[in-house]
């Protein structure tokens, strides 16, 4: 396990080197164009689809589960505008006091700690916040409140379709992030492919499945806290044999799916770590290249042991 957590900091690490940074912006930027315009080109058929799921739902639950939803978005806008707002008043003095190559791994750093803080203030004034919510949508009328959580569902899966995406991507691009890495850090030897294993044959069964899943657990979304274990769990079950295996298939001559199992905790934990990633909108571009990245460091640590 100390392995894994080694290898989730060295993660944190490169994903802020200039050559991952290439991929994560281009990769990143380009994806959610293409989605936001499909999203922007099907959003009636996306807002049909969503109220047809609602009208299967209790009018309880939706309630409870907008009063939810709203308490996060909330949550998140809070924690942007703490963002920008560092930006905007120290702005100067922290172009002055941090390098340029210091400075995105510094803007990261303000945003944990923006998101840390406003977790604190959920914490204990979070059951307030939703509460007042839930009265809110109490006093307007069932359309207006199908309207807004038929949005919030059509973000939802234009945002999944997103994070999809961005794993097929990273998986592409994996061994060229790797090679990067692996010429800084390990020069014992070179990067090999094990060219037997296709990767791309347990992405796309993990994705099937995945939006097989997430169709067949939909209702448990609307259930406050059980669906952040839902989704978290659906994240992780997507990500893991993805980076499992592009790791293993870049650091052995052939990969032994029984000698993987051996290691399934430190697997498990750095897919944890990479599907976190997701719930922080901008954050979420990093989270496949910080998962391979972790991985792959796993994989040469336990390969050396």
């Amino acid at each position: 396990m100390k392995n894994a957590m080694r290898s989730v900091v060295f993660g944190f690490k490169e994903i802020l080197n200039w050559h991952t940074m290439y991929y994560v912006l281009i990769s990143g930027l380009l994806v959610t164009a293409v989605w936001t315009g499909i999203g922007f080109y099907f959003w009636d058929g996306l807002m049909s689809l969503s109220s047809h799921i609602i009208g299967l739902v209790p009018f309880s639950m939706i309630r409870s589960n907008g009063a939810w939803m709203l308490s996060t978005f909330l949550w998140l806008q809070a924690v942007l505008l703490t963002f920008a707002l560092v930006f905007a008043f120290f702005g100067n003095l922290i172009l002055r006091r941090v390098s340029k190559e210091k400075y995105t791994y510094f803007s990261l750093i303000v945003a944990g700690l923006s998101a840390i803080l406003w977790a604190v203030v959920w914490f204990f004034k979070g059951n307030y916040i939703y509460h007042q919510f839930l009265k809110l949508l109490t006093w307007l009328p069932f359309e207006t409140i199908d309207k807004g959580i038929a949005f919030l569902i059509g973000f939802y899966l234009i945002y999944n379709a997103i994070v999809m995406t961005l794993l097929f991507v990273a998986s592409i691009f994996s061994e060229s992030i790797v090679v990067s890495v692996e010429k800084r850090h390990f020069d014992d030897k070179e990067v090999v492919r094990d060219h037997s294993f296709n990767v791309i044959g347990y992405t796309l069964k993990d994705t099937l499945i995945f939006a097989g899943i997430s169709l067949l657990a939909f209702p448990l979304l609307f259930i406050p806290v059980l669906n952040i274990i839902v989704q978290v769990s659906l994240w992780i079950w997507l990500i893991k044999d993805t980076l499992t295996y592009d790791a293993a298939s870049l650091s052995y001559e052939t990969v032994n799916k029984e000698e993987l199992k051996a290691h399934k905790a430190g697997i498990w934990y750095i897919s944890l770590m990479t599907a976190l990633f997701n719930f922080i909108p901008v954050l979420n571009l990093f989270g496949p290249y910080f998962g391979e990245i972790a991985m792959f460091h796993y994989m040469k640590s336990v390969q050396k042991q």
